[in-house]
């Protein structure tokens, strides 16, 4: 068993079995995720959110597998009786993008169900996330990459029911810079020119109580890695989608997601600080405040503490 605080993972997904009274944990698990080979994805276990079994293997490449590298971003949905997983990989030579994996255990082995990605080959795609519309239909929403783009992208792409393939062409959602609260990043690495733009991360898709469809999304703000908050006008994946003006999560940390904990509690999950190798899975109860979701203040100091 593990405390919440000794694992080191980024952009963490909460999967809840409540038939099995527990939580499993996804996310990014390569101790560097930018350099060196993928080894692939682990999943951990817990009934109370703190202290959890494994790591065990959710992911392991087999032999064939096209991708080597960059191997960022899990998430793991039920869909038709099965466990889905969206994950983002890379090779040498050959763009990042969201592949779908599946299994019939939320402990894996999770395998392909296509041997390339969905998102478009010649496109930097990555943290491809399942959303379902009013009629049932499976889309993946993904970020097309700000080092591509500059100012990073928000896309949604119908599936097929098997999701398989694509049953119709992406459309651009938002740019990063809609959002007011976005700030530059800027990437630097040895011998080559920074390169200098506005991301895009971590879409995560949910409707409220009257309805409405929401997007949890992160990008750069005033103080670090951080999350906002976009909302479709029309209810629908189409949008338009509304920016709010300040970041829902301002302050190194984010790439989260919402799920409802074992007593029906909303809880958010993020990876906070945002350096490697200090970033930890976080979770606090947030709560809806007139047209937006609120997380307290005294969760703030915690995070700043506990973050170093």
């Amino acid at each position: 068993m593990r405390n919440r605080n000794e694992i080191q993972i980024r952009d963490p997904f909460v999967l809840p079995v409540p038939e099995e009274g527990v939580y499993y944990l996804y996310g990014t698990t390569d101790r560097n995720a930018w350099s060196g080979p993928g080894t692939g994805f682990d999943v951990y276990r817990s009934s109370d959110l703190e202290r959890w079994e494994g790591p065990f293997p959710a992911f392991r490449p087999e032999e064939g597998f096209w991708a080597n590298e960059n191997f960022w971003a899990p998430e793991v949905h039920v869909w038709r009786g099965r466990y889905y997983m969206f994950a983002s990989f890379k090779a040498e030579g050959q763009r990042r993008g969201t592949q779908i994996l599946s299994a019939a255990d939320p402990l894996g082995p999770f395998r392909p169900v296509t041997d390339r990605p969905l998102t478009p080959p010649d496109w930097e795609c990555l943290d491809g996330t399942l959303y379902a519309d009013r009629q049932g239909n499976p889309w993946i929403v993904f970020c097309r990459e700000w080092l591509q783009v500059t100012d990073g992208e928000m896309y949604a792409m119908r599936l097929t029911e098997d999701l398989t393939e694509q049953a119709g062409e992406p459309f651009k959602l938002f740019s990063a810079t809609e959002a007011p609260w976005v700030r530059s990043t800027t990437y630097e690495m040895p011998g080559r020119e920074a390169v200098y733009g506005y991301v895009t991360d971590g879409p995560f898709l949910f409707s409220t109580a009257e309805g409405e469809l929401w997007m949890l999304w992160s990008s750069h703000g005033d103080e670090g890695y951080a999350m906002g908050i976009a909302k479709s006008a029309s209810g629908e994946i189409q949008g338009p989608w509304i920016q709010e003006e300040e970041p829902f999560f301002r302050r190194d940390g984010g790439h989260g997601m919402l799920f409802a904990d074992l007593n029906g509690q909303l809880t958010l999950a993020l990876h906070c600080p945002n350096r490697t190798p200090d970033e930890r899975p976080i979770f606090y109860p947030v709560r809806a405040e007139g047209e937006t979701l609120m997380l307290s203040e005294e969760a703030y100091r915690t995070i700043s503490y506990s973050g170093g």
